[in-house]
């Protein structure tokens, strides 16, 4: 007995069942922990290091003016502004990706104007038109749905990079402000050794004059002066460069005299260094991977890479359009609005991609190597957030020591100084001992100076590694 054929409806519906299990599949939701390398319980620096990760940095530091810089340079700063107009356009991008999941309808008004001559008869008419079209694909499968997702998951990861904007620009004022209290500082050391040249070649020309020492004295004295006026000249030169920086940073027109500018007075107190905050506190590394913004942000774009693999591998599936069109025409303008008078058809459709050259798989395997390619982004962003904090934390230690060592150095060299002048008054030593003396002061006053702002670059350096808030 011959089968009996299946009937057609019945297939459609096996097939359309078939497909919609296959396009309702998603792929597995991410671990931003799933690291493709180890990352430690604890920071390998220090044990101690494992409290609670710092916030709200920049009160640690207790200075009333850099905090009030820093709030105008996150309201003045253009960087900052054109990084707020990217969120907003990545978030009017993702209504612009969801919009095809809603139904387009436009409308098409006109006027129609004719002549006829038939059996020699002219005969004119004119008549108004309202024409209306409708589509919609039905998004069965989640194709529409899946790059709406991968938008809207990119305008979250602008979203982050804005708030990695706001550290970066916070820890850069913060560092130019302390830049710039370090270049006054060096310059002040400077003008000091400038008059301490002047003294001596004072004396040594005294001495010269009454014929107890020779004429090489005396100009060695002199071309030491004239060095130390030339760092004068350059320490003074570096407090404009940075001062212009930081103005620029904070969204100001740079001036010639930052500290005199107006409504920038906040600038004199920039004439001293502070200690570094005592609390040190790093969190653990895995907190890293949910605070900081950058590392965020690249997590967030693989889940977005991942929404549009999703697309593209839908893309394959069938789609279900609506489609409708009408409207009215009529001589008269008032009625063209009754709509006894409209005519409209309105059509469902199914369209399966047969053939396409191979652009839908070659779309497919793009979006497989974006993939790859976000994967891969963001275990380096991750890597690379890890190596910045354990790098701060190991400087600490050295900084501080550096710190000590060099803070001795300028004690026993201004020690040594004055005993030199002493021994050449008594003419114990010689004029090249006495100028090494001055010199060894200004390097160990200059590297000491130098060193303190490392100290708070690096502590500054440490909250922005962490990600931790303004």
């Amino acid at each position: 007995m011959p089968a009996k054929p299946r009937r057609p409806m019945l297939w459609i519906v096996s097939a359309l069942s078939a497909l919609w299990a296959v396009g309702c599949e998603s792929p597995a939701p991410r671990d931003a922990h799933a690291l493709a390398f180890q990352a430690p319980q604890n920071w390998s620096s220090n044990g101690h290091f494992a409290e609670p990760a710092a916030t709200g940095w920049l009160a640690a530091f207790n200075d009333q003016n850099l905090t009030i810089l820093v709030q105008q340079g996150l309201r003045d700063n253009f960087d900052l502004k054109s990084a707020t107009a990217r969120v907003d356009a990545a978030r009017e991008q993702a209504i612009i990706a969801g919009s095809g999941r809603w139904p387009q309808l436009s409308l098409t008004p006109g006027y129609q104007r004719a002549k006829t001559n038939i059996g020699g008869e002219n005969s004119e008419y004119g008549a108004f038109t309202a024409m209306f079209n409708l589509s919609w694909e039905l998004d069965v499968w989640g194709r529409i749905k899946a790059g709406q997702q991968a938008a809207e998951t990119e305008a979250e990861a602008a979203g982050d990079d804005y708030r990695a904007a706001q550290l970066s620009l916070a820890a850069r004022i913060a560092q130019a402000y302390f830049e710039f209290g370090e270049a006054r500082l060096q310059a002040a050391v400077a003008a000091q050794s400038v008059k301490d040249r002047g003294v001596i070649v004072d004396l040594v020309r005294g001495r010269f004059n009454r014929g107890l020492t020779r004429g090489l004295d005396l100009r060695l004295v002199l071309t030491d002066l004239a060095n130390s006026e030339a760092q004068l000249a350059q320490a003074r030169n570096d407090v404009q460069l940075i001062g212009k920086r930081l103005q620029t940073l904070l969204g100001r027109y740079p001036a010639a005299d930052p500290v005199k500018h107006d409504g920038a007075n906040e600038f004199d107190s920039a004439l001293s260094l502070p200690q570094p905050p005592t609390t040190l506190s790093a969190g653990l590394p895995a907190e890293l991977l949910d605070r900081r913004p950058d590392v965020v942000a690249a997590f967030k774009r693989l889940r977005a890479a991942d929404s549009r693999l999703e697309s593209a591998e839908k893309a394959l599936l069938p789609r279900v359009t609506l489609t409708g069109a009408g409207g009215t025409s009529s001589a008269a303008l008032t009625e063209i609005i009754d709509p006894r008078a409209a005519a409209w058809n309105l059509a469902a459709g199914l369209a399966q991609p047969l053939f396409t050259g191979g652009r839908l798989q070659a779309e497919i395997r793009l979006n497989e190597a974006k993939v790859q390619e976000a994967y891969n982004q963001y275990q380096s962003v991750a890597l690379n957030a890890f190596r910045e904090v354990e790098q701060v934390l190991a400087a600490e230690a050295w900084l501080r020591t550096q710190e000590q060592a060099l803070r001795e150095a300028v004690e026993q060299t201004e020690a040594s100084r004055k005993l030199a002048v002493y021994s050449y008054r008594q003419g114990l030593i010689e004029i090249l001992t006495l100028l090494d003396s001055y010199r060894s002061t200004l390097n160990a006053q200059s590297a000491h100076l130098a060193v303190q702002r490392q100290l708070l670059n690096n502590r500054i350096n440490l909250y922005l590694a962490l990600g931790g808030a303004v």
